[in-house]
């Protein structure tokens, strides 16, 4: 599939931000822009042959700092033909709604909800001043990671499914307002992913292996890597007449879970 051209991609997730490039690369994407959300790094995947990375601190929380990125990425190579936005934080507590922790209510919008609205916004108004790629009239596609959450709620998670839920409406909110201008907005929706924060957890919180188990009809963890090969498909051609929509991954959880 032809996914070549220039990415903006946003995240301190490490697994599936990297999953997420490792799979654009293998695509034959010609060069790619890797912004950290939290901290300079050099990211393993930019020693690939005919790999470019562009790697720069920004809080994706904060206008100017998104401003200055999305400037920065557009300076160096053009036009921003994919923007993955994988930033977000998970949520701190697990309280009912009777008591849940307002600092960290605030602090989940700020990020989760703040931005994802920055940088989607940002990268809207780069993409609308771009001209359209060759073939077509796409002038970019914008792929938001959401959350199953996003479409659900777990209880005692008022705080995370709010923000979840506000990331899949600035999604669809943005699809609607740049379906006229060629470009694409959609957000990918998984639910608990095997990464380095969720193994973390489990070797805190006894029996919170079995119980994100238990909600799984497949019996097992996302992986990266399936986060991954979904963007790309959205990134893609493939996904043409795919636009506003939240894809779950969720291994069959929303089918079957009770609160």
């Amino acid at each position: 599939m032809d996914i070549s051209g220039y990415a903006l991609v946003t995240g301190g997730a490490e697994s599936a931000r990297h999953a997420a490039m490792l799979s654009l690369k293998k695509e034959q994407a010609a060069f790619w822009s890797l912004i950290s959300t939290w901290r300079r790094q050099r990211d393993p995947v930019a020693a690939h042959p005919d790999f470019r990375a562009e790697a720069m601190r920004v809080d994706v929380s904060q206008e100017d700092s998104v401003r200055d990125a999305v400037s920065h990425m557009t300076g160096l190579f053009g036009r921003i033909d994919y923007s993955v936005h994988c930033a977000g934080v998970p949520g701190g507590t697990s309280d009912p709604i009777s008591t849940a922790s307002f600092p960290d209510f605030k602090r989940l919008l700020e990020v989760n909800v703040h931005g994802t609205f920055l940088v989607t916004r940002a990268v809207s108004a780069a993409m609308k001043a771009q001209d359209p790629k060759p073939r077509g009239t796409s002038r970019g596609v914008i792929v938001n990671l959401a959350s199953a959450s996003s479409h659900i709620c777990l209880p005692n998670m008022g705080q995370y499914n709010t923000s979840k839920h506000a990331v899949l409406g600035i999604t669809k909110t943005a699809a609607i307002d740049n379906v006229s201008h060629g470009i694409r907005v959609n957000c990918v929706c998984p639910a608990w992913t095997d990464t380095p924060m969720i193994s973390q957890a489990m070797e805190v919180i006894p029996g919170l292996e079995q119980r994100l188990l238990t909600d799984m009809p497949m019996g097992r963890l996302c992986r990266p890597e399936e986060v991954a090969d979904t963007v790309l498909y959205l990134c893609s051609s493939r996904s043409s007449f795919t636009t506003g929509t939240g894809v779950i991954m969720d291994g069959g959880m929303s089918l079957s879970i009770k609160s």
